[in-house]
C-alpha cells in the first residue's frame, strides 16, 4: 500500500495515478472534502483559476477533460471551487474503476518514520498508518510571516491565514482592512471584502499587482546556450521578450514560452545567483508569470478608480494592536488604522522555518534534507526525497530543485512521474537508497 499525505490537487492527482497503476492507496488528510486544498477551498465565485480551463485537465493525454466536465470553453477562466469539485470527481472515477483499492483516513499526519518494511505514519488522533512507501503532497508549508510581531496572532484583528475555514467571519463590515501582500491572494480578498464605505489597503515592498492574462500567440522557448549565471539569464530573457514584442506586440508569449525550460534555467544558476534572483527578481517574475484573468483585472481597475482599493509600495515596520483594531506603521513613515490586518504574503520559502510538526520532524530525523537555499526538500528528478526512506514529494516542496513547481500543469506531470517511480520502486525486490 502507498500512503499519500494530503488531499489537495497534488495528493488527489497522485492518488488517481497510483490507482491506475494498480496500487492500493491510503489517502491521509483531515479535510472532509477531497481536491479542495488551500488553492480551491474558496466558495466565492469571483475567485477564478489563473489558468484557462483547457490547461487544467488532470489527464496529460486529454487536455480537454476538465473543460468538458465543467461544460465551458477551453479559454474560459473557471471559479476555483469548480476545479476542486472536478478533482474530487476525478479521484472518485479512478476509485470506481479500481474498487477496494482506496482508503481515506480523515486525520492529520504528525510524524513519518522509516520502518523495516516501509514507513510508519503517526496521526494526530493517536493512531498510525503503515505503508510500503509514502508521497508527501501537502502543498505550501505556510505563509511568510516575518512582518508579524509576537503579540498579534491571538487577536481577532489579525488573520494569519485567510483561507482557513471561517477566517473572515470576524471582519467587520464598517471598518477598513489592510492586506499585507499584493499577490493573487490579495487580489481575491480585495474582491471578497469590498463594501460600500470601506477601503481595502494592500501593502507590499514593491506594490506590484499580478499582470493580466490576454490571448497570446505561441512562441518557441529561447536557446539556453551560453547561460552560466543570472546576468546571462537576464540578458537572454530580456532579448526574448523584445523579440516577442517585435513579432507579436506583447511580452506574454515570451514569458509563457519559458515554461518548459524554467527548471533548466534554474539548474544553470549557481546558488549565489539563485539567492540574488530571490532578492532582486522574484516579485517581477511572479507578477508576469502568475497572472490574473482579464475579468478579475477589470474588477480591480474599477476598485482602484473608485478608491475602495489602495495599494502602498512600502514595507510594514511595526504593528500595534488596539482594543478594536490595528495600526500598521509603514516603511515610508505613514500609518494605517484598520479593523483587521490579513496576512497575504504568499509561500514560505525556507522549509527550515516551517512550524508543521511533520515537516520539522522529517528534517530533525534526517529523513529529508532541505533543498537548495532551504526551498522545500532536496529531491531526485523523479520526486524522491534524497535519503534512505521510501518517500516522494511533489509541488511546492520541490521548489529548491525545480523552482516553478506550484502550478497545476507542473503538478499534473509530477504526479504521473511520482506514481510511476513509487510503484516501480515499491514493487521491486529491493528499495535502493538515494
Amino acid at each position: 500500500m502507498i500512503a499519500v499525505i494530503g488531499a489537495g490537487a497534488a495528493g488527489v492527482t497522485t492518488a488517481a495515478r497510483l490507482l491506475e497503476r494498480g496500487a492500493s492507496v491510503c489517502l491521509v488528510d483531515p479535510a472532509e472534502e477531497r481536491g479542495r486544498g488551500v488553492a480551491y477551498r474558496t466558495d466565492d465565485p469571483r475567485h477564478l483559476l489563473n489558468v484557462p480551463a483547457g490547461k487544467m485537465s488532470a489527464l496529460q493525454d486529454d487536455p480537454g477533460d476538465f473543460a468538458r466536465w465543467a461544460g465551458v470553453a477551453v479559454t474560459e477562466f473557471v471559479p476555483r471551487r469548480v476545479f476542486g469539485a472536478y478533482l474530487a470527481a476525478h479521484l472518485d472515477g479512478a476509485s470506481a474503476r479500481n474498487p477496494g483499492r482506496l482508503r481515506v483516513v480523515r486525520d492529520r499526519a504528525t510524524r513519518l518514520e522509516r520502518s523495516r518494511d516501509g514507513v510508519r505514519i503517526s496521526l494526530a488522533a493517536g493512531d498510525f498508518v503503515t505503508a510500503d512507501a509514502a508521497v508527501l503532497a501537502i502543498g505550501a508549508v505556510g505563509d511568510r510571516d516575518d512582518w508579524v510581531p509576537t503579540d498579534t496572532p491571538d487577536s481577532a484583528a489579525f488573520v494569519p491565514d485567510p483561507w482557513a475555514p471561517g477566517a473572515l467571519t470576524g471582519v467587520r463590515d464598517d471598518r477598513d482592512v489592510v492586506l499585507v501582500g499584493t499577490g493573487l491572494t490579495a487580489v481575491d480578498l480585495a474582491m471578497t471584502l469590498n463594501r460600500p464605505g470601506r477601503v481595502v489597503h494592500a501593502v507590499s515592498r514593491t506594490g506590484l499587482l499580478p499582470r493580466r492574462h490576454r490571448p497570446a500567440e505561441p512562441m518557441r522557448p529561447p536557446e539556453l546556450t551560453g547561460c552560466t549565471g543570472l546576468d546571462d539569464v537576464r540578458r537572454l530573457v530580456s532579448a526574448h521578450v523584445r523579440e516577442s514584442v517585435r513579432r507579436h506586440g506583447d511580452w506574454r508569449p515570451a514569458v509563457d514560452s519559458l515554461r518548459p525550460v524554467t527548471a533548466r534555467l534554474w539548474d544553470l544558476l549557481p546558488l549565489r545567483d539563485r539567492s540574488r534572483f530571490l532578492a532582486e527578481d522574484l516579485r517581477s517574475w511572479e507578477v508576469h508569470r502568475h497572472r490574473m484573468p482579464s475579468t478579475t483585472a477589470r474588477t480591480l481597475i474599477r476598485l482602484r478608480r473608485n478608491g475602495t482599493l489602495r495599494t502602498h509600495r512600502t514595507g510594514v515596520t511595526a504593528v500595534r494592536m488596539l482594543p478594536d483594531g490595528v495600526v500598521l506603521h509603514l516603511g515610508n513613515g505613514t500609518e494605517l488604522t484598520a479593523g483587521t490586518v490579513i496576512n497575504c504574503t504568499g509561500l514560505r520559502h525556507d522549509v527550515r522555518r516551517c512550524p508543521d510538526p511533520l515537516v520539522a520532524g522529517l528534517l530533525a530525523d534526517g529523513i529529508a534534507a532541505p533543498g537548495p537555499l532551504g526551498l522545500g526538500f532536496d529531491t531526485l528528478p523523479d520526486g524522491r526525497v534524497r535519503g534512505d526512506a521510501p518517500l516522494w514529494t511533489l509541488g511546492a516542496l520541490r521548489r529548491g530543485n525545480l523552482w516553478e513547481t506550484t502550478a497545476y500543469p507542473e503538478i499534473r506531470a509530477q504526479a504521473a512521474d511520482v506514481a510511476r517511480s513509487v510503484t516501480t520502486t515499491a514493487w521491486s525486490s529491493e528499495v535502493p537508497s538515494c
